[in-house]
C-alpha cells in the first residue's frame, strides 16, 4: 500500500473515530433516567425537586418574594403531594432534561412545547394552555412617528422573507427546529445561529430591543408580556400552529406522572388556576409594573427599602446580606410595622423585652429594629460557638433560636445525646428531636425543661430561610469585591 493511501486511511478512522465520539457524547447527553426516583421516594424523602426558567412567567422574585406561573402552581402540587417544594433554576430545555434524567430535578416546570423528539427523552404532563409561536422583530427607530399602516409595511409579516436573514434562536429548543422546518417548507435557508445552552429564555428578545440581533422566536404569551416591557418590537408576526405547553418528568416516574395529571384536571376546574394563569399572561400592565421595578430580579437588584440598613448589619454579623435579607423577609415580609399575635414588632419581629436588651427603643425605627435583631443574632451565634464549631451547622441552631428561643434547642440537644443521636447536627438529629417535642414521651422526659413545643415552626423556619436564601443568591448578584468580602468574612470565622 502506498504511502498516501495508507495517510488517507488512517485520516479516514480518525474522522470515523471522532463522529463516533460526537454521536456517543449527543447520545450522553440526551441519555435514558439515571436514577429511579417516583412518587413513592419523593413522599418519603419529603420534597419534590422542581427545575425552572428564570423569567417574566415562569419564577421571578419581586420585594424579596418568589414569584411565577410555574412556581405557584409548583407550590399548589407540593401541597397536594403532601411534600416540600424546591427549586433548582436552569436554562435550556437540553441541559433542563440532562439534569432531569441525573436526578438533579423530579420535573421540568418550563413551559415546554410537546414534540415527538421529546416524548423520546421525557414523560409529558396534561398539556396547561395552547399556544404559537410568534416572531420577534425590532420597530423602525421612527416607529411613534409612523401612522398605523407605514408602520406595518415597515415589518416583516411574510415568512419567505426570513430567506437568507440571520434569526437568532437558543439550541435545542422548538424555536430552533420550527425554523429548519420553515426553512424546508419555504424553499429557502434561514440562516439559524445558535445562542448557548445556558442563554434564559428572554435573553434574546432583550437583545432584539436593544438592535443586537434582528429577529428570534418566542412562545406568544412570553413575547406579549415581554412587548409591554420594550415597546419598540414586533410580536405580530404568527410562525406556527397551534402547539401544546406542559411540564415533564422521567419516562420512569409512571406514579408521579399519573399524580399530576389528576391533579391538573382537577386544579384546573377551580378559580385559583385563572387567577394565577390571568396574574402572568393577561396582565400585561402589572407585568411592566414589576419588570421596571428596581424590587424585582427582572429589571433590578433590590429586595426591599431596607436593604442598605440590611447589609450594615449583616456586614457586623460577617454574613452574605441575602442571608439576612432572608431573615428579614421571613420574620416580616419587609413590613415595618408588623405586629405578630404574640406582640412581636418590627422588621425582625422582637418582642419588646428582647429588642430592649439588644438596644432597640423604638421598634418601629427601623434602623434599631434591625440593629437589635442583628444583636440578638450575634448573642445566638456566640451562644453556638461553644459548642458547634461548624459554621454552616452553627447557622441552622441559631436560626432555629432566633425562631423558637434557645430552651427548646437545647432541649432537643438533650434528647439527642439520650437518644445516642449527634446533638451537633442539625439535620435528622436535633431537627429530629425538635419536632418529637410535640409528644407527651419527649416534652416530658426529665432531660426536656422548656417543656411542649409545636416546633414543626421552626424547623420549617431554617429550611424556608436557608431556601430563599439560595434564591435570593441567584437573582441578586453581588459586586465581586462584596463576594470576596463575604468569603474573607467567612474564613476569618
Amino acid at each position: 500500500m502506498s504511502r498516501p493511501s495508507r495517510i488517507f486511511r488512517v485520516f479516514l478512522l480518525l474522522v470515523l473515530i471522532c463522529f463516533s465520539c460526537n454521536e456517543e457524547k449527543k447520545v450522553d447527553f440526551f441519555s435514558k433516567p439515571e436514577v429511579n426516583v417516583d412518587l413513592a421516594a419523593i413522599k418519603k424523602r419529603g420534597y419534590i425537586n422542581a427545575l425552572v426558567d428564570n423569567n417574566s412567567i415562569s419564577y421571578f422574585i419581586y420585594k424579596g418574594h418568589p414569584m411565577g406561573y410555574e412556581y405557584e402552581l409548583l407550590q399548589l402540587l407540593a401541597k397536594h403531594l403532601d411534600v416540600s417544594l424546591k427549586i433548582k433554576v436552569t436554562s435550556g430545555v437540553e441541559l433542563a432534561i440532562q439534569q432531569l434524567n441525573k436526578g438533579e430535578g423530579d420535573i421540568i416546570a418550563f413551559p415546554l412545547t410537546i414534540n415527538k423528539a421529546r416524548r423520546k427523552l421525557v414523560t409529558f404532563t396534561r398539556p396547561h394552555f395552547n399556544t404559537y409561536q410568534v416572531l420577534v422583530q425590532r420597530k423602525p427607530s421612527n416607529w411613534r412617528k409612523l401612522t398605523p399602516d407605514a408602520l406595518e409595511e415597515n415589518m416583516l409579516r411574510n415568512p419567505a422573507d426570513l430567506i437568507g436573514k440571520e434569526v437568532h434562536v437558543i439550541q435545542g429548543t422548538s424555536y430552533e427546529m420550527r425554523l429548519k422546518n420553515l426553512s424546508e417548507e419555504l424553499g429557502g435557508d434561514i440562516l439559524i445561529k445558535q445562542d448557548t445552552l445556558i442563554a434564559e429564555s428572554e435573553s434574546l428578545i432583550r437583545k432584539v430591543a436593544l438592535g443586537e440581533i434582528d429577529y428570534t422566536l418566542a412562545d406568544h404569551t412570553m413575547a406579549r408580556v415581554n412587548a409591554a416591557y420594550y415597546p419598540n418590537i414586533d410580536v405580530n408576526t404568527v410562525l406556527s400552529v397551534p402547539q401544546q405547553i406542559a411540564w415533564a418528568v422521567r419516562l420512569n416516574s409512571p406514579e408521579l406522572v399519573k399524580v399530576i395529571d389528576e391533579w391538573l384536571v382537577k386544579i384546573k376546574r377551580e378559580s385559583t388556576f385563572m387567577v394565577i394563569y390571568n396574574r402572568y399572561f393577561k396582565s400585561p400592565r402589572t407585568s411592566l409594573v414589576r419588570m421596571n421595578s428596581d424590587y424585582s430580579s427582572l429589571g433590578g437588584n433590590k429586595l426591599s427599602p431596607y436593604d442598605d440598613l440590611i447589609k450594615e448589619g449583616a456586614a457586623s454579623l460577617g454574613w452574605d446580606w441575602r442571608l439576612l435579607a432572608s431573615v428579614v423577609y421571613q420574620e416580616s415580609k419587609f413590613t415595618l410595622h408588623n405586629v405578630s399575635w404574640a406582640g412581636a414588632k418590627g422588621l425582625m419581629q422582637l418582642m419588646p423585652a428582647t429588642a430592649k436588651r439588644f438596644g432597640a427603643k423604638d421598634l418601629n425605627d427601623p434602623q434599631q429594629n434591625i440593629h437589635a435583631g442583628v444583636n440578638y443574632l450575634k448573642y445566638l451565634d456566640k451562644y453556638w460557638m461553644k459548642s458547634i464549631s461548624d459554621p454552616n451547622e452553627r447557622l441552622k441552631f441559631v436560626l432555629a433560636s432566633y425562631n423558637a428561643g434557645l430552651a427548646h434547642i437545647i432541649d432537643a440537644r438533650k434528647l439527642c445525646r439520650k437518644y445516642q443521636k449527634d446533638p451537633s447536627k442539625w439535620d435528622d438529629n436535633v431537627e429530629y428531636f425538635l419536632l418529637k417535642k410535640s409528644e407527651p414521651k419527649y416534652y416530658r422526659d426529665p432531660v426536656a425543661n422548656a417543656g411542649y413545643c409545636k416546633c414543626e415552626e421552626p424547623v420549617n423556619y431554617v429550611k424556608d430561610v436557608l431556601d430563599r436564601f439560595e434564591q435570593y443568591k441567584y437573582h441578586i448578584k453581588l459586586p465581586e469585591f462584596d463576594e470576596q468580602a463575604v468569603q474573607n468574612l467567612k474564613s476569618a470565622r
